[in-house]
């Protein structure tokens, strides 16, 4: 397979483009630039680097991919961004590099990002993650697999969302989102558990059903959260789902919304 380059793109001779790739009407393609097999560029989207993408990636019109970090300790050292397979990133996406060459911006695969999404320095997103138009992570967020950011959502940095959590449209995240819940409002409170969510990812109701105990005790008991954690353990210690809620939940530095 062949790259296909339209003439009025801008490419940088040291850019790396791989087969198949296309790059549409007045694309720009900076140097220290990767891009795997297959990925296309529709138009006028800008590449910068360091930036490492897989194959199959798809760049809407007016994407900025790449770009250094807005954190104003930059000081100006060449730092990453690492992009997986089969991405869709829609129009006026935004992606920024790490702060420090010690770091890195990572995006998994199989995720879909409507227009307007930004995605802050150093942040860590899962695969098969949806972005809603507009869902915005400050720096150091950390998004698990399969999770779904609503419209308007925005996320403060260093916060958590864990796996198969969902957020309400216009919701503010300030503390982290423990795995399979539903967080809504501004600021956002837990409401319950992503079932339908979880029934699209194959999830049978006897996997289910833990993830609605485990939420009962730590949402809706009298317990404080250290005794939740220890109830749900002791009780559901059979359930790996229950488990990587606690665990996630201890490992948590800012808290988890309640």
């Amino acid at each position: 397979m062949s790259v296909e380059i339209h003439s009025t793109a801008i490419v940088d001779p040291a850019a790396q483009l791989g087969d198949g790739t296309v790059v549409g009407p007045y694309c720009v393609v900076a140097a220290e630039v990767s891009l795997g097999e297959s990925n296309w560029l529709q138009n006028h989207v800008t590449v910068a680097g360091p930036l490492r993408t897989g194959r199959g990636n798809k760049f809407f019109a007016y994407c900025s991919i790449g770009q250094q970090t807005q954190d104003l300790k930059y000081e100006g050292e060449p730092t990453w961004l690492e992009i997986g397979d089969d991405n869709a990133f829609r129009e006026f996406c935004t992606v920024n590099r790490s702060t420090f060459a010690t770091g890195k911006t990572v995006v998994g695969s199989r995720c879909n990002f409507l227009a307007y999404s930004h995605i802050g320095h150093d942040c860590v997103v899962g695969d098969g993650v949806v972005f809603s138009n507009n869902g915005t992570l400050g720096g150091h967020a950390q998004v698990g697999d399969g999770a779904v950011i609503g419209g308007l959502t925005a996320i403060h940095q260093f916060c958590r969302i864990g796996r198969f959590a969902i957020t309400g449209g216009c919701s503010k995240i300030v503390q982290d989102v423990p795995p399979f819940m539903i967080a809504d409002g501004n600021p956002a409170e837990v409401r319950g558990i992503n079932q339908v969510g979880l029934e699209r990812a194959g999830y049978v109701p006897e996997k289910i059903k833990p993830i609605k105990e485990a939420f009962r005790i730590l949402y809706r008991g009298e317990m404080n959260t250290h005794q939740a954690l220890g109830a749900i353990r002791e009780r559901l210690g059979g359930s790996e789902e229950a488990q990587e809620i606690v665990s996630f939940v201890e490992a948590s530095t800012r808290g988890i919304i309640r």
